[in-house]
């Protein structure tokens, strides 16, 4: 399930649990408590936190959900899945801080000899050269 923990430096920690492959992995993520996600899991909480107390059973005369059904509602509810290419990247962002390489990365990757310095320079060819075709095709359509 996942939890939060609010920090004085406006930082809420969210821990959401996954089901990988029969093993249950606990992804913790921290981010700002005015981002977008966090409102949302806030709000989530708040939806959890008030639908728990309403569902318990009173003395009063209301009826309880008993049998083996209730009892396995509880214990099989489901987690969400993980996909193998989530936990891929889950893996390598977890490799990168252990490693201490995230700005040695990051360096490397602002380089020339970056993969996306080069995809980002052969865009701008490709659309500078479609441009110039466009340019002759329309001198040549205006006689």
């Amino acid at each position: 399930k996942p939890q939060e923990k609010p920090k004085d430096s406006g930082k809420v920690t969210i821990t959401k649990t996954f089901d990988f492959a029969g093993e249950e992995i606990r992804v913790t993520k921290e981010v700002d408590s005015n981002s977008k996600e966090a409102k949302s899991f806030l709000k989530q909480q708040e939806k959890l936190q008030s639908a728990a107390p309403a569902s318990l059973p009173t003395v009063s005369g209301v009826k309880r959900p008993s049998g083996m059904s209730s009892l396995l509602g509880k214990i099989g509810a489901k987690k969400q899945k993980m996909s193998t290419l989530e936990k891929s990247k889950l893996d390598w962002e977890n490799f990168k801080e252990e490693e201490g390489i995230v700005e040695e990365l990051a360096i490397h990757n602002r380089g020339k000899d970056g993969y996306i310095e080069r995809k980002a320079f052969l865009e701008r060819v490709d659309h500078r050269q479609f441009e110039i075709e466009r340019d002759i095709r329309l001198s040549r359509m205006k006689p």
